[in-house]
């Protein structure tokens, strides 16, 4: 839908790297370099780089600065359900130019496919779904009393943000993308946010995301409207860090990735700060994405433990904010359907749908054939409600 995500800066300077790194590689990742991109911008990239790099993001050595997110040493199970017999699923698998579709429903697989030379055992970026996992990770920290409140203010945790338009912005209206600071997410626009604050300097001894956003004037009243924003969640990622004093990953790792039962390791890529992109940039299996939504759906308990306050999901994963198309709206870095869905979404068809009505959780990594902008969006649309469909007359 509208998710853009921050990755100019980190995708400069992709030109092939030789030397020793390249001749140590694997023969796979020897012809993954070989077909990267060489310019900077993910937007410009075609397609058939694309379908190489969405399963190759921290396997460069100009894009490998990332953090590891160690599995479950218990993974949890995910045994084989009764197939779902889907009319047209070839199509629109391949008009979705899918990677990654899997399909639970009562815990149990009940489709499972790959495409783009991809498979349940490779890592397929995130894009904005990352987003997702960072609104759960303040719901740990407020759990494990490290952050004391949503009304908390932002600049309680970053110093660095007093005196600026985000000194009386409070973390829960971060969260639901409404500090009325002004931003512009458009990336046709080399003069946006978006791109500029990637290249801008930052202050001496600031955090570069901090110094940048501190900068920002004020457009609305706190709480006032919805608006777009990466750099938010950006924003978000460190004052968690700061919180737990723990860098992303690592605290991803502890609270959610190994007790909710990840079979695989996933990466984080970073930004030029050190810290993780917060609103982008996690590399997973398609299959622990699904096991994020079962997370979910237990409302947060893993290995018997609740990872976040009692309350937590039915805050985030409820509508907070009108986005201004009917039946829709935006809760903690979540998009929700008045239905009682849930989605996480990436651009170019990265996605985590979430039904609890039905226990229905559907992981999907693509490669559309445009960001956001394409036909495959709608097309989405349209195949959860024939597979919530599908469901409801016993399929």
């Amino acid at each position: 839908m509208r998710t853009r995500t921050i990755v100019l800066a980190l995708l400069a300077a992709t030109a092939v790297a030789g030397g020793g790194w390249y001749a140590s590689q694997d023969k796979e990742t020897r012809d993954l370099v070989a077909n990267m991109p060489r310019n900077a911008d993910v937007l410009s990239w075609p397609m058939d780089q694309r379908d190489v790099a969405f399963r190759a993001m921290d396997r460069l050595p100009v894009l490998a600065k990332t953090r590891e997110v160690s599995p479950s040493a218990t993974p949890l199970a995910l045994p084989a359900g009764k197939p779902l017999e889907i009319s047209g699923v070839d199509d629109y698998f391949t008009s979705q130019r899918a990677a990654g579709l899997v399909i639970l429903q009562d815990g149990k697989v009940r489709f499972e496919r790959y495409g783009l030379g991809f498979d349940a055992t490779g890592r397929w970026t995130s894009f904005s779904v990352a987003k997702s996992f960072t609104s759960t990770l303040v719901g740990a920290a407020i759990q494990d009393g490290h952050i004391k409140s949503l009304e908390d203010k932002v600049s309680q945790y970053i110093p660095d943000l007093r005196g600026s338009a985000y000194d009386d912005v409070s973390i829960r209206q971060l969260l639901t993308m409404s500090s009325g600071v002004r931003w512009n997410e458009d990336y046709e626009d080399p003069k946006a946010d978006v791109a500029q604050f990637n290249v801008a300097t930052p202050d001496k001894g600031v955090d570069a995301t901090v110094s940048y956003m501190r900068k920002l004037p004020r457009a609305h009243p706190p709480g006032a409207v919805w608006h777009y924003n990466t750099g938010e969640t950006n924003l978000i990622g460190v004052l968690v860090s700061s919180a737990v004093k723990k860098p992303l990953a690592q605290y991803l790792q502890e609270k959610l990735w190994q007790p909710a039962g990840m079979e695989a390791k996933a990466t984080w890529l970073l930004g030029k700060t050190g810290h993780e992109i917060a609103g982008c940039c996690m590399q997973a299996a398609t299959r622990d994405f699904a096991r994020f939504g079962l997370f979910v759906l237990a409302n947060g308990v893993a290995s018997g433990k609740p990872v976040v306050p009692a309350d937590w999901f039915a805050q985030a994963t409820f509508k907070q904010k009108d986005i201004g198309t009917p039946g829709t709206g935006y809760g903690f870095q979540w998009w929700t359907y008045d239905d009682g869905a849930v989605a996480a979404q990436g651009i170019f068809g990265q996605g985590i749908f979430i039904d609890p009505k039905r226990k229905l959780v559907i992981a999907s990594n693509a490669n559309w054939t445009r960001a956001t902008e394409g036909p495959e969006g709608e097309a989405r649309e349209a195949f959860y409600k024939k597979v919530q469909a599908l469901i409801d007359a016993g399929g």
